[in-house]
């Protein structure tokens, strides 16, 4: 690891701004400056400190959940939903991420490599693109399987999603890779409109079930059967989650050009990345909680956190 990374740009700005890789290859400098991931914010620290402490949270509980949910679909890969090829990729993922944000710490304090800088800057394009794809791609699968039962039917062979899956990998990995080269010309802008169309697709699928669900009641009884209010409280939680998740950076992206560079760079972006990073720990654990048995955990534990209601005796 020869080459060195100039200091005097913020940590953050290194990682998620359109830097050109040629920045990351600047000559060694005198490495008894003092290191800092608030460098260019000093007193703008607030914005920063959150995201750090989400990036903490994503290695404590994020690595080991994500792991779990890999473990769980291997175990039961024999009777798969056809959602679990996405749901297995996005944990991969996600647990990737994590495990770079370990990385970046030890670059940043011992090794000071620009490679490792390039290799994060990669692991962040995959975070920032995989995440809301493959989601897109789950509400995909239950928009189709609840509105259009028999399309879903004819399409639920697996290479429909090999097939989307082997797409979303393309585009991740090539939106990944533009990011580590750097210097194109407003390319932060692909991920607002990348984030703001899946937020958008991800919101009116999840809404569309949920009306469809309501509706599905049977006529002159008040209540669903017990497997629709399943599947209803579920896809309510699902949107929850993309709604917390991404209306922050939503929200406030596309409005760059209003706010002073350094209030975007060390407020706006670090806190609108800390809402999509903390999904690297909310869905595993969502997943989870739907579970009756989790790997290399006790029942008693799985039973006292789990969300999964106890099937009632239907009325019907």
């Amino acid at each position: 690891m020869e080459s060195h990374l100039p200091y005097g740009t913020s940590f953050s700005i290194i990682l998620r701004n359109n830097l050109p890789a040629s920045n990351l290859t600047a000559n060694s400098v005198n490495t008894t400056n003092a290191v800092s991931v608030f460098e260019g914010c000093e007193h703008m620290m607030s914005g920063i400190i959150f995201d750090l402490a989400v990036q903490c949270f994503n290695v404590i509980i994020g690595i080991p959940a994500n792991i779990l949910v890999i473990a769980n679909l291997i175990n039961t890969r024999n009777e798969p939903l056809t959602s679990d090829i996405y749901l297995g990729c996005l944990a991969f993922m996600d647990a990737y991420f994590g495990f770079m944000t370990i990385i970046s710490s030890l670059n940043l304090y011992h090794w000071k490599s620009a490679m490792a800088w390039m290799a994060l800057k990669f692991s962040y394009g995959v975070k920032d693109t995989s995440g809301p794809l493959f989601l897109s791609c789950v509400c995909l699968d239950r928009f189709i399987a609840v509105l259009f039962p028999i399309a879903f039917g004819q399409l639920k062979a697996i290479k429909y999603r090999i097939g989307l899956t082997i797409i979303v990998l393309l585009l991740t990995f090539a939106y990944a890779s533009a990011k580590t080269v750097g210097g194109i010309h407003n390319f932060e802008k692909v991920f607002t409109g990348e984030v703001l169309f899946a937020f958008t697709w991800m919101v009116v699928c999840n809404v569309a079930i949920l009306w469809a669900l309501k509706r599905s009641r049977g006529a002159g009884k008040d209540e669903m059967n017990p497997m629709k209010r399943k599947a209803f409280k579920m896809v309510l939680s699902i949107l929850i989650i993309i709604i917390s998740n991404y209306l922050p950076p939503v929200a406030m992206f596309p409005f760059e050009d209003h706010y002073p560079p350094q209030v975007f760079s060390c407020y706006v972006q670090p806190v609108g990345f800390a809402f999509v990073n903390i999904s690297s720990t909310i869905q595993p654990l969502t997943y989870l909680s739907r579970l009756e048995k989790v790997p290399f955990l006790p029942e008693s534990c799985v039973k006292k956190f789990s969300c999964k209601e106890k099937d009632k005796p239907s009325t019907e």
